[in-house]
């Protein structure tokens, strides 16, 4: 009896099991950039400009694009991105980013601290780095380098036409009957001051100043631990955002 033949292995026939291996390179590849990535260094500004450039390359629907006919007012020049305001948040981005990058020994040893939030962009200057316990004198030979970063910062054209508000704070622990203040307002309001002085004595223009103390009214951590309470004894230089003049 004739031996039936085998059927040749169709040589086309691929099977699909690769996609598994290739699905996995791609997800440790997004894995890899994900973890390379660093928050601090993204420009808003440069942001801005990635994201509308989609609107050229067939993707701009996913962002709003150019979906709609342009009006007659963008026509004459009366657009969002032409408004004064466009240009002045770009201008505090970028005052953000160089804060961030100014004070970075500082940030990593919890000396400043920069944020950006509803007031502007806020760099809080540690009291414990700054001041001795109950004192408004500024431990100029720790800190001078600090402060004439700070000083070159505000008076630089990042910032231009913009105010500064300078906020003293306190922890919770009432001041020493005996000592020099009468209350942690009289305390906050003087580090704030003292601060102010030596930023105008470098060349800050004094007008573009507010001055406010808040003793421990404000707190942005727990007084029930020192660490707590250390992180709470706070100078805050804040650039201040428009709703916020």
């Amino acid at each position: 009896m004739a031996r039936k033949k085998k059927k040749k292995a169709d040589a086309g026939d691929v099977g699909g099991a690769w996609i598994v291996t290739y699905s996995d390179m791609v997800t440790l590849m997004l894995c890899f950039f994900v973890a390379l990535f660093n928050p601090d260094e993204v420009d808003p500004v440069q942001l801005a400009a990635m994201v509308s450039a989609f609107n050229n390359t067939g993707l701009g629907a996913s962002f709003g694009g150019n979906t709609l006919t342009v009006g007659k007012s963008a026509d004459l020049g009366n657009s969002v991105m032409s408004l004064p305001s466009q240009d002045r948040g770009q201008s505090l981005g970028t005052a953000l980013k160089r804060a961030v990058s100014l004070f970075q020994p500082e940030i990593r040893s919890n000396k400043v601290k920069v944020i950006h939030d509803e007031r502007g962009v806020v760099i809080s200057l540690a009291s414990d780095a700054f001041f001795n316990p109950a004192s408004a004198r500024i431990n100029i030979e720790e800190t001078r380098d600090i402060l004439l970063r700070l000083g070159t910062l505000l008076a630089s054209g990042d910032v231009a036409g913009r105010k500064f508000r300078i906020e003293g704070h306190t922890d919770d622990i009432p001041v020493d009957p005996e000592g020099p203040w009468d209350s942690n307002w009289e305390l906050s309001t003087q580090r704030s001051i003292s601060v102010l002085n030596y930023l105008t004595g470098i060349g800050v223009e004094e007008n573009r100043f507010q001055v406010a103390g808040f003793a421990g009214t404000m707190p942005i951590s727990r007084n029930d631990t020192p660490e707590g309470r250390a992180y709470n004894r706070r100078v805050d230089v804040v650039i201040l955002d428009e709703g916020h003049l």
